[in-house]
């Protein structure tokens, strides 16, 4: 739909000034969800040390929104996997993606969570998205914290940006059946 096609209309007498706006109420959501996301940390290995620079002091990823992490899947709405994922792993982490509610992100941090890293064993699996889909990669061998605040940034763009009906799309329950996540 072309911006052309719309007409502006005045406003109604008495709603006009400062502290008054008006807005689509999917972008209010998606402002709330943005700003507000828990990370749940799925720390394994070396990449785990880095999340926890990222929220000490120096990089203070609470300035994002993030003050409170959650160890329990049921009060997070963003999995942070961190590390190499064995393939005896694997299921448990899938377990901790289903217990979380809906809507839920995850990043994956590093090589080893992206494609296994330079461990390319029987033993090790060979990227997170295998068990379950992947919102956003975080690329390094450990990634700096620098690049963990860029991806949960690209993340947040991604939340802002989403529509309030995504989660329950044809498109969306089409990839969790790919995963056989009912």
């Amino acid at each position: 739909m072309s911006d052309s096609n719309l007409n502006m209309v005045a406003p109604p007498e008495g709603l006009v000034g400062e502290g008054f706006f008006a807005t689509k109420l999917s972008e209010v959501v998606g402002l709330a969800r943005a700003n507000s996301l828990w990370p749940l940390p799925f720390a394994t290995s070396c990449c785990g040390i880095e999340f926890m620079g990222t929220m000490a002091s120096h990089y203070d990823l609470a300035r994002f929104g993030m003050e409170r992490v959650s160890f329990s899947p049921r009060q997070a709405d963003m999995l942070m996997v961190m590390g190499t994922i064995s393939k005896k792993m694997g299921p448990i982490l899938r377990h901790v993606y289903e217990q979380m509610a809906e809507p839920r992100w995850v990043i994956a941090v590093g090589a080893c969570a992206s494609s296994g890293g330079v461990f390319d064993t029987y033993s090790v699996l060979q990227g997170i998205d295998k068990v379950i889909p992947v919102d956003v990669y975080v690329p390094g061998c450990p990634p700096r914290p620098e690049q963990i605040v860029d991806g949960v940034m690209k993340l947040q763009e991604l939340v802002k940006n989403e529509s309030v009906r995504r989660r329950s799309s044809p498109e969306y329950q089409e990839l969790l059946a790919s995963y056989n996540i009912l």
